[in-house]
């Protein structure tokens, strides 16, 4: 099935670069009942930075996709998503009245049309696991931003009901669709730097501050809906979002009631490239112990500066630390390899990658070696967005599984708990507990305020 796969995928990419074009023939046995010809027709929900300078546009520029529909709790920024994709199609059709987007309020709204294939999450992390789950119900195919849940309990839950429901689904993990990864986990996978001892993650951090003062909250937000399950308190606009922009780094990203930090804001990036490269994308370690700074006082109460170390059965170590250049370094026996970024950016505010090389090498050979037949060849995707339109149409996994971005997701999650309780916990990977200490235990789920939560979304389904 993996070879109609990739010639399905060299046929339907010939056209420009980063358009689906369709045959006008596809054979049953490659699409089975999925109509080539049908348009699928996608829901924005969340219309924020991440959502209007990658999601939306990462999306709308393939013909395999229509945007039907936009969803926000903040009015103001679900007018400008609505007007954005309008004009997008209005220009390209020619007329302004095509291409007229829904607008939502409500994500729950949305999951009730049965004009929606696919829905596109893109909200704060508090905000990543209900509305999988209740789209995943609603039998919508998903694509969501990392990381997948808050808790460990959350992404559990959500793995498995996506893959019982057979839903299309894709996370933001954009580096799988990079080249420079996908070459670097095919190169330790296949042994190029012998055997692998040593990963080092490198992440940035954020600062804390932030202005807690309240202030009246804005007409335009529904304040309840985008606190969700988290506890009810003051607004004030440095615990939520910029009222006036969308490009300017949101402050919810560096309070623990909606982010666990860098830990999983960058974490999830790279500690799914460490498990790609290391073959551990469906387990995680045995061991974990860390430590952190956290703020005393303020607003923005994540972590600041941290180290990490977690143990793996197959021998190798992780070490995440905020002082390493931000990329991953794979150590073998034989020599190591340097990924990263190269100095790109998700989006503007982002903080910067490492500015060196992408891709690195202690011999520039290892980088030269060509794979064979026999080799192990990972899941190649030039197009992450694309990607998961085509695992869509065809049925087959996207680049990043569910499990798999459950996995990466909770080793950071792991990590945040051992730099929370600062001392060496041991961890159950199979039973996705810690053995013998209640007190970490307690950090797998956490309260969920009515009527929001996962647990309540599926006691009611």
């Amino acid at each position: 099935m993996k070879s109609h796969r990739r010639a399905f995928l060299r046929f339907s990419l010939a056209g420009a670069a980063g358009t689906l074009v369709l045959p006008t023939i596809i054979p049953a046995r490659v699409l089975g009942a999925a109509a080539p010809s049908k348009k699928i027709h996608v829901a924005q929900i969340g219309c924020g930075r991440i959502a209007m300078t990658m999601d939306v546009p990462g999306i709308i520029k393939h013909d395999a996709a229509r945007i039907v529909a936009v969803c926000d709790v903040d009015s103001k920024r679900l007018e400008r998503a609505g007007k954005w994709v309008q004009d997008y199609y209005g220009k390209k059709s020619g007329s302004a009245k095509d291409g007229v987007a829904q607008r939502f309020d409500d994500y729950r709204k949305v999951l009730k049309q049965s004009d929606i294939d696919a829905v596109a999450i893109s909200t704060p992390d508090h905000w990543h696991a209900e509305p999988v789950l209740a789209a995943a119900l609603a039998g919508k195919h998903i694509y969501v931003q990392k990381p997948l849940a808050m808790t460990i309990a959350e992404g559990r839950l959500v793995s498995d009901t996506v893959r019982a429901k057979k839903r299309s689904f894709q996370i933001g993990s954009q580096q799988r669709s990079t080249t420079q990864f996908r070459i670097a986990c095919e190169l330790v996978r296949n042994g190029r730097i012998g055997k692998l001892r040593t990963v080092r993650v490198g992440l940035p951090t954020d600062p804390g501050g932030g202005d807690e003062r309240q202030m009246p909250v804005p007409q335009n937000l529904n304040y309840d809906m985008w606190l969700g399950s988290t506890p009810q308190v003051p607004y004030t606009e440095h615990r939520v979002h910029p009222q006036n922009s969308i490009s300017d780094r949101p402050g919810w990203l560096r309070i623990e009631s909606y982010c666990l930090g860098m830990i999983t804001g960058w974490g999830s990036h790279h500690v799914d490239i460490a498990h790609w490269g290391m073959g551990t994308e469906l387990t995680g370690p045995l061991e974990i112990e860390g430590k952190a700074e956290f703020p005393m006082k303020g607003l923005w109460n994540v972590h600041g500066s941290y180290h990490v170390e977690a143990k793996y059965a197959n021998g190798t170590t992780v070490v995440i630390d905020d002082k390493f250049p931000n990329g991953i370094r794979f150590e073998g026996s034989d020599g190591w390899i340097f990924v990263s970024r190269g100095g790109a950016k998700a989006t503007a505010s982002d903080p910067a990658s490492s500015s060196g090389k992408a891709l690195d090498a202690s011999d520039p050979e290892i980088l030269n070696s060509s794979l064979g037949p026999s080799d192990i060849h990972l899941h190649k995707s030039d197009d992450h967005h694309l990607d998961w339109l085509i695992s869509i149409q065809t049925r087959q996994p996207a680049v990043t599984t569910p499990e798999e971005a459950h996995r990466s997701t909770s080793a950071c999650q792991l990590a945040w708990v051992a730099m929370k309780l600062g001392r060496k916990l041991k961890w159950d990977p199979a039973a996705e507990v810690f053995q013998d200490d209640q007190a970490a235990n307690a950090l797998l789920a956490r309260p969920e305020r009515a009527p929001y939560g996962t647990q309540r979304l599926v006691s009611q389904s």
